[in-house]
């Protein structure tokens, strides 16, 4: 089975990191600039460890100048989702590397962004903090976010083992006193405590990741217990070094443990994959078919940073597969 035009939900994509490659090489060609040195012979992104994963990627992202080439960004990551079957996708964009957390600019840059809509998919853009930047850097994001209407949730990404979670609870504090849903990466570079303290000390409705939970048999009920969603993204995990193939991959331990589990693809033109893809190597390695899938989805529809009509529409979309 071919899973291209299988209705799809997404809920765990960067929206620089979606950025395909000959899109970041005719940026640069736009303005008249070199191309970041982050490309292989093949053509396709290069980058070794996760450190150098972090570098390239922030080195990527510095070709993009401008609202105009954030709203040509945002389209064609949009069209590559809707190609893939994706109806639902949500999607991250980090203020701090988009205008270096400036209001003014940041506000252009958002209106640009938001302006973007592609027959097919809806979508819901999560402003988030970059966690090595540090603790005040968050705080000023999410009072950045709290202030840019559209935005659906608030969340953290970059280094998990920068700093400790506590540190960063009044930015989502203040996020969450401000209406908007919360997530954070966690789980994985940081260990299950890494999981555990996010739980304990930001609340967020879903971690991103949060694989490594699978070394605590006490955390992996928790999380099943109390309902929490986990953004996992396989595809993403591997080509980082966190497990060594799919069938190591505790995606599906995780699922018959009873946590509810989300597929999604990161930042998949960095590790070669789309969510089409993830399914056919999930569906080889355990036997998962149309059923599962269609499970996965239901879970990140209820899931999804969404009102009640979006939401109804997209349990009907995926229903119709």
């Amino acid at each position: 089975m071919t899973w291209e035009g299988f209705p799809k939900v997404e809920l765990h994509l960067h929206l620089e990191g979606a950025a395909p490659p000959a899109f970041i090489r005719a940026e640069a060609a736009r303005r008249g600039v070199p191309p970041p040195p982050v490309f292989g012979a093949d053509g396709g992104y290069r980058w070794q460890g996760f450190g150098g994963f972090l570098a390239a990627y922030e080195a990527a992202c510095a070709v993009l100048s401008g609202p105009d080439a954030y709203a040509r960004l945002a389209a064609a990551v949009l069209a590559d989702r809707a190609a893939d079957g994706v109806v639902h996708a949500e999607i991250f964009i980090a203020p701090q590397l988009i205008a270096g957390g400036d209001p003014v600019a940041f506000a252009e840059h958002w209106a640009a962004i938001r302006s973007v809509s592609c027959p097919g998919i809806s979508i819901a853009w999560i402003a988030i903090a970059v966690r090595h930047l540090g603790p005040q850097g968050a705080l000023e994001t999410a009072r950045l976010a709290a202030a840019s209407a559209g935005l659906a949730g608030f969340g953290m990404a970059g280094d998990e083992r920068f700093g400790h979670p506590a540190d960063f609870a009044p930015a989502f504090d203040l996020a969450r006193e401000a209406g908007l849903a919360l997530t954070v990466h966690a789980g994985e570079f940081g260990g299950p405590d890494s999981v555990a303290a996010a739980l304990d000390h930001l609340r967020p409705a879903r971690i991103g990741h949060g694989v490594r939970a699978i070394e605590s048999p006490a955390l992996v009920a928790r999380l099943a217990a109390e309902g929490i969603v986990l953004e996992v993204c396989p595809g993403s995990n591997i080509a980082l070094g966190l497990y060594p193939d799919w069938a190591a991959h505790p995606v599906a331990a995780l699922d018959r443990a009873g946590v509810r589990i989300t597929l999604s693809t990161d930042d998949p033109p960095w590790f070669a994959t789309r969510l089409s893809l993830e399914y056919a190597a999930l569906a080889r390695t355990h036997g998962w078919g149309p059923e599962d899938f269609r499970r996965f989805n239901r879970t990140a529809a209820a899931a999804a940073f969404c009102d009640a009509a979006t939401r109804a529409g997209i349990l009907a979309r995926l229903e119709g597969a």
